[in-house]
């Protein structure tokens, strides 16, 4: 009986852990969390955060008895060592070591929120949106009228905008690039975001650090890098993440920004697989590998490793960066090479009045990347072009003149169908 360990008890880990039940019904499967309550989904926190749901309806499986239904032992411990040699993992419990074997093992230990090093940083008031630990804190002091400073306004930082915006809060954003969304926006779009949210009775600084945080009694007093300050009740710093792989020193497992694998998912060691946020994998649109912080990446990531893990060889064709937001009610979305890439051609629309945006990226004459803002119709259409690499053919020339005839140009090439 083959022995399956899983670190990570995140949407990777869980999938990976149910596929290999299904693909190797006699197998042993064990994963191992590092958080007390059930296996959960981190993109669940902001409607917890929010008030849509509750913290149960952030649980990645709802029925009782689910784990021991499919028997898969679902543990809590840290993962401290891997002995890939051995074939063994050091765990840490509540402060008790002891060592799992493993005859194939998944790493799915996800990422970690990243801070400034900053003065201020750990004080009472100051907090990460990662864990339900964080989320419980967050709405303990985030009150309809409270003062709330939010650091950071990348794609994690405007989930958590959205959602403490849902709670009624006087909220200033403070991020140190030039505009918003810098990993996933051009300026136009950026700029399209930022007086959205500001029409919308969010403070919002850009261009900005904050150089530290003081406790002033109940208060926080947050200094911004020119001098200015802002008091509040909350700090939440949404600066970045990274791959938690701190604990693979000494293991032999190759290791970038995250573990580097192969199209298998497998890393440089025969029998040791790695999924989701920690993992460094193919990349769809420029063949290199790469870290894809995103669910859907992480849910395939788990599928795929686990069919190898089970003997069935099944090869990953990359992940596609991808990032769809709903902030204050704008929609914004990018995918692929949305920042275009060398000799490749431009069409562009912008509606300013209307906060209205859409991009799309050409090589040839096929897609390769888009954004859009304040669109929602079709944005699976450009999706679907892109991951399949349709050849546009005539219909370039047609979207580089009108890129709303986005359908038309789907159906003619896939469907046949000319309207």
């Amino acid at each position: 009986m083959t022995r399956h360990l899983i670190l990570g008890s995140g949407p990777a880990g869980i999938i990976a852990a149910e596929t290999l039940r299904r693909t190797d019904p006699q197998c042993e499967v064990t994963v191992i969390g590092d958080e007390p309550q059930p296996p959960y989904s981190r993109m669940a926190i902001p409607y917890l955060l929010a008030g849509n749901i509750g913290e149960d309806g952030t649980r990645l499986r709802h029925s009782p008895g689910h784990y021991d239904d499919l028997g898969i032992a679902v543990k809590q411990g840290r993962a401290t060592a891997v002995d890939s040699a051995a074939r063994t993992v050091t765990v840490d419990t509540d402060g008790a070591a002891s060592t799992v074997a493993y005859d194939k093992l998944l790493i799915a230990t996800g990422a970690r929120p990243t801070a400034p090093a900053i003065p201020g940083m750990d004080l009472d008031g100051v907090a990460n949106c990662w864990t339900m630990a964080d989320a419980r804190r967050i709405i303990r002091r985030a009150a309809p009228g409270s003062d709330v400073v939010l650091m950071g306004a990348g794609f994690i930082g405007c989930i958590i905008l959205e959602a403490l915006a849902a709670r009624k809060v006087n909220l200033t954003v403070v991020e140190m690039a030039p505009r918003m969304l810098a990993r996933m926006m051009d300026d136009t779009g950026a700029a399209m975001m930022r007086r959205w949210c500001e029409a919308k009775g969010v403070t919002v600084h850009t261009g900005t650090a904050v150089a530290g945080i003081a406790k002033d009694g109940e208060r926080l007093t947050v200094t911004m890098d020119g001098g200015a300050t802002i008091t509040a009740g909350l700090v939440v710093c949404a600066t970045g993440v990274r791959a938690n792989v701190d604990f693979l020193d000494g293991s032999g497992i190759t290791v970038d920004d995250g573990i580097v694998v192969d199209q298998n998912l497998q890393t440089n060691i025969k029998g040791v697989y790695a999924a989701g946020d920690v993992a460094q994998g193919p990349d769809f649109s420029t063949g290199r590998t790469a870290v894809h912080a995103i669910q859907p990446t992480a849910s395939e990531h788990g599928r795929i490793a686990a069919r190898n893990m089970a003997g069935r060889a099944t090869g990953y064709g990359g992940s596609l960066s991808m990032n769809v937001l709903n902030t204050l009610g704008l929609v914004s979305s990018s995918f692929g090479l949305w920042d275009g890439t060398d000799g490749g051609e431009r069409a562009t629309l912008v509606g300013e009045d209307d906060h209205r945006y859409l991009r799309l990226e050409f090589k040839d004459d096929r897609l390769v990347g888009a954004l859009a803002l304040g669109l929602t119709l079709h944005i699976g259409v450009i999706r679907g072009l892109i991951q399949t690499k349709v050849r546009l053919g005539k219909f370039k020339k047609e979207l580089m003149r009108d890129p709303h005839r986005i359908m038309h140009a789907y159906l003619a090439q896939t469907q046949g169908v000319i309207a």
